[in-house]
């Protein structure tokens, strides 16, 4: 499986019903955050393809979704 940290930046007044579409497209967990960004999703798949399409198709194409910063993560 790959994992990622999605960043999302959402349009304002949008953060619940954007965490809501997320839960309905089978993303793992997701929380509204204070600062720069106003969700951090964690985000499985099973290669880093079907990873990318699930941000793509997606995430960054949820009503609400302005932009999104892909953070995959590694083991060390």
């Amino acid at each position: 499986m790959t994992g990622a940290y999605v960043l999302i930046n959402c349009s304002a007044g949008k953060v619940g019903s954007v965490l809501r579409s997320l839960r309905r497209m089978g993303v793992k967990e997701a929380r509204a955050v204070t600062g720069l960004h106003d969700i951090v999703a964690f985000v499985q798949a099973p290669n880093p393809n079907a990873l990318g399409r699930v941000v793509v198709e997606k995430i960054q194409t949820a009503e609400g979704v302005q932009r999104t910063i892909t953070m995959v993560a590694v083991k060390v």
